[in-house]
């Protein structure tokens, strides 16, 4: 059965388990991903570790493995820009299509206040998901990198 786990500022996740959860992500997100020192940096911000604003980690367990995982980051903003947006998401490859991912972004609507933004690529099989429970398209984002 999936246990669904959730980290934030005052439930903390051991240094361990904190590692075993980045090491998932970097390891899961595959294409869409990041250097694992990003997503340290992103858990960082949801637990709080700096004087950031906050969010939480949510972890899905099959017994003692790890499944899947996503961060949410608070952005300390409302209206104009949502106050949450969710930066990594990923389930375990060879468990994918069984629901995990839509549990965990189940969970983390159900837990979080106030809009969520995410950015997807065009071609990620998540995409389908992310729209069957709601989110849409109303912007294209642009960067500038300095």
């Amino acid at each position: 059965m999936l246990k669904i786990e959730t980290y934030t500022p005052s439930d903390k996740p051991t240094t361990s388990e904190k590692e075993a959860i980045a090491e998932f992500l970097f390891r899961s997100l595959e294409q869409y991903g990041d250097p694992k020192a990003d997503i340290l940096k992103c858990m960082n911000y949801a637990l709080k570790e700096t004087s950031d604003i906050g969010g939480f980690i949510f972890v899905a367990f099959l017994g003692d493995e790890i499944v899947g995982a996503t961060i949410i980051n608070q952005t300390g903003m409302k209206d104009y820009i949502p106050e949450n947006i969710l930066v990594y998401i990923a389930t375990d490859a060879e468990k994918r299509g069984q629901g995990i991912g839509r549990q965990l972004m189940e969970k983390a609507i159900a837990t979080t206040e106030g809009n969520i933004a995410l950015h997807v690529e065009a071609d990620n099989p998540a995409k389908k998901l992310y729209e069957k429970l709601g989110f849409t398209n109303k912007y294209l984002e642009m960067r500038l990198v300095k």
